[in-house]
């Protein structure tokens, strides 16, 4: 693991302009690669799918391309709260695999072999936590780890392997904390920090991650000015991304719910009117929007809301299964403003 006196001098270096440069070496593929996944970042899926179709067809002997039209499906599904297409996710990550699989009989120990496993694993250990399958994520995320590892022990300044370890390195530590009187248990959130901000700032193509990571990272910590100064930054660079303003309400939530509940209702007339509607995104942000005028003492607007929610009728299985428990708590929240 990277420690801080290693970090520190890492960020002594940067003033010198002698980093590693991590691009993937086909100048094309770095093109595609990083317009893709801007596109996600900014919900322009459509245009993200062409370009990660582009790099398929173009480079059929690469996984990237499958890998990240999984990742396109699985963000869009995600953001728009409807159901995954779980076949074509699933078949897009087997045959990038299948490839991988492939690349590594060949030279097991190129780095971009190991990063293209890695980064295969971590995103199916991701979908299936998005699936609530935890044993497979769990055995996934720990093989993606391990591969992210195996990068750093070829090349240590290769920085899109301390998002996952960053990340890693801090919910395993802030999860564990019950155990902390045990001699076996160490203390890593700060070693997962200081690798997020390091990749935030150096990683060629998922350093986004890392912005997103640290900033539910500081709201974590109730450090609420750190996760608004930096998802600030971020939407300032993608001021059309809910990705982000999410986390930036929820930090404007205990510093100013006024400009909370601004952006919540931004993130709500965001959605595309072509789109299906939309009402579990509805419930949750509507939801959302009246705690915070019930935090501000105005439980007029906070009641008209709750029963707003609470009026909508004939919810499909799937929008039942996503919002039983939410509209439990806005029933509570409904009740205790009766009082």
């Amino acid at each position: 693991m990277v420690r801080f006196s290693f970090l520190f001098l890492l960020l002594k270096i940067l003033s010198t302009n002698s980093i590693f440069c991590q691009e993937y070496p086909d100048v094309l593929v770095d093109s595609i690669l990083k317009s893709g996944i801007r596109h996600i970042i900014s919900q322009n899926y459509s245009s993200a799918e062409t370009d990660f179709k582009q790099l398929d067809n173009e480079y059929p002997q690469l996984p990237l391309g499958k890998i990240y039209l999984a990742a396109c499906s699985i963000a869009e599904s995600f953001d728009f709260a409807e159901e995954y297409n779980t076949e074509y996710i699933e078949s897009s990550l087997d045959e990038a695999k299948e490839i991988i699989g492939e690349l590594l009989s060949k030279d097991e120990n190129n780095l971009w072999n190991i990063y293209f496993y890695a980064l295969a694993e971590g995103y199916i250990s991701y979908y299936e936590a998005l699936n609530k399958n935890w044993l497979t994520s769990l055995s996934k995320g720990l093989n993606s780890i391990s591969a992210f590892e195996q990068c750093l022990d070829i090349n240590d300044k290769f920085y899109e392997s301390y998002i996952a370890i960053g990340t890693f390195e801090y919910w395993k530590s802030r999860k564990t904390e019950f155990v902390s009187f045990m001699p076996f248990y160490e203390d890593d959130t700060e070693a997962g920090i200081d690798n997020l901000r390091v990749a935030s700032k150096l990683a060629s193509y998922n350093s986004y991650l890392a912005i997103n990571s640290l900033i539910w990272i500081y709201i974590d910590q109730n450090d609420f000015h750190s996760a608004i100064e930096l998802g600030e930054e971020a939407v300032a660079e993608f001021p059309y991304s809910r990705y982000f303003k999410k986390g930036l309400a929820r930090s404007y939530e205990e510093v100013d719910p006024q400009k909370s509940i601004e952006l919540y209702k931004d993130i709500l007339n965001s959605y595309p009117s072509n789109r299906k509607q939309n009402r579990i995104n509805s419930v949750k942000l509507n939801h959302k929007i009246a705690q915070q005028y019930a935090a501000m003492g105005e439980s007029k607007k906070a009641l008209e809301l709750c029963k707003q929610i609470l009026s909508i009728k004939n919810l499909s299985e799937f929008e039942t299964s996503k919002l039983s428990r939410r509209i439990g708590r806005v029933n509570e929240l409904k009740n205790s403003l009766s009082e």
